[in-house]
């Protein structure tokens, strides 16, 4: 699947002869501004049995900012998104660097500072929307992810328009990517088979937008010389009395290596169940999940993961990898103070197999050193995570939305599955400021 930028330049042309006669005071009018305020403290105990550094820890405060113009008036509205992002090292250093925090130097040594800003031209023609620039991007098969002080971006091309009174579809196309701890926006597309620098990748789909009771998504998508992926999703909500409800949500990927196969070939499927009970305050969740095929399911962008047991630190995506889900939640408004929730979880994955992913491949290299090939994943493999995590929002006053969550995880596995065993404890502090809200 392909898709280019170049149906963009007549529609810029008119767009922008369109614009100069244009009223623009929707364009402020219905503008926003925000100030995110984001500390962040991240210590990882990396224990025993695995090699390389076993001790990082650093705090960082993040301010990042938001803005969103409304559209000019006319039959084609123009407008603008910005963001703009600065870090600041309050702890790390002694060989204590690399939680993903903070840019690391070529001396192994934390940045004092970093920031980073981007934005994107909008346009609106009817229910249609296309945004030109760097971007935060949200689907199934690539999305951005906001797990650290700063957000990831991406730079390209996302049209998205209305299918019906229920349905919406999205298409893009980016070339260019800011990881999370980086100020550059020429930054790999990090999977975890190869390097894709300068790929790029492109996505269609249809997604419902009615979810009352279910709902659904399919999509397809394309990174250039690498793989296609297609996704499929359907969930379903049931209210079975007045304070208990069940849902049930399944997603399925099918990879496919094409072109050059930068990352080998890959030919894999990945699918996942999980079901949720609610009764009252409490809810209850058991989730299945299976990758088929002799490669781990690959992704890029640090969200683009949607299967059940993708989790804190482990995503249970290696390899032939089965592995299932408990996770238990509770909302404490009732008992103790509006906005205190609890979640703990327990996910185990076993019979990772892969010695049979295909030689010389990312997944199972030639390894000059032992005249071998060396995959990254052997026989047997298994590991289990279990997360434990506390979260409170201020619900009034001055301090309102001001919000504190505490995670801690777990993780142990055996040499075959390649991950750490590590204990992580996550602290991170939010706090929002609308500085302009529009009508």
């Amino acid at each position: 699947m392909r898709f280019t930028l170049l149906f963009c330049t007549p529609l810029l042309a008119t767009t922008c002869a369109a614009a100069a006669q244009a009223d623009v005071s929707p364009l402020l009018d219905d503008a926003t501004l925000n100030l995110l305020s984001r500390n962040f403290f991240l210590n990882n105990d990396t224990r025993t049995g695995h090699s390389g550094n076993s001790y990082n820890r650093e705090w960082a405060q993040g301010f990042i900012g938001r803005f969103e113009s409304g559209y000019t008036a006319g039959t084609v509205g123009v407008g603008v998104d910005a963001h703009g992002f600065v870090g600041v090292r309050l702890d790390s250093g002694g060989g204590r660097a690399g939680t993903g925090l903070l840019p690391v130097g070529d001396s192994g040594e934390a940045a004092d500072n970093y920031s980073s800003a981007g934005g994107a031209l909008k346009l609106r023609l009817g229910d249609t929307r296309l945004k030109l620039g760097e971007m935060e991007v949200e689907t199934p098969v690539f999305d951005t992810a906001d797990k650290r002080l700063q957000p990831e971006y991406a730079t390209g091309a996302l049209l998205q328009g209305l299918a019906g009174a229920r349905l919406s579809w999205t298409a893009g196309h980016f070339n260019a990517f800011k990881n999370q701890d980086e100020s550059s926006s020429r930054s790999d597309f990090d999977g975890y088979g190869a390097s894709t620098r300068h790929q790029s990748i492109s996505l269609f789909g249809l997604q419902s937008i009615d979810d009352d009771t279910w709902g659904g998504a399919v999509y397809a998508s394309e990174l250039s010389d690498t793989w296609r992926q297609y996704y499929g999703n359907l969930h379903l909500k049931q209210t079975l009395s007045a304070s208990s409800r069940l849902n049930w949500d399944a997603n399925v990927y099918r990879t496919l290596g094409t072109g050059a196969e930068r990352a080998g070939a890959i030919n894999t499927t990945a699918a996942s169940l999980l079901g949720k009970l609610s009764i009252g305050e409490q809810a209850f969740s058991l989730g299945y999940q299976k990758i088929s095929g002799d490669t781990p399911f690959d992704f890029v962008g640090g969200d683009s993961i949607y299967l059940a047991n993708s989790i804190k630190y482990a995503d249970f995506n290696g390899a032939n990898e089965q592995s299932w889900q408990l996770r238990y939640d509770l909302d404490l408004s009732q008992l103790l103070t509006p906005g205190l929730t609890f979640m703990t979880r327990y996910v185990r994955g076993s019979n990772i197999d892969g010695t049979h992913a295909p030689q010389g491949g990312a997944y199972n290299p030639y390894d000059a050193d032992l005249g071998a090939y060396a995959p990254n994943q052997d026989d047997g493999g298994k590991h289990w995570e279990r997360d434990i995590e506390g979260k409170y929002r201020v619900q009034s006053g001055a301090a309102k939305d001001l919000a504190l969550s505490v995670s801690y995880v777990t993780h142990r596995g055996n040499d075959a599955q390649a991950g750490r065993d590590i204990d992580r404890l996550y602290v991170v502090i939010e706090y929002p400021l609308d500085l302009l809200s529009g009508r």
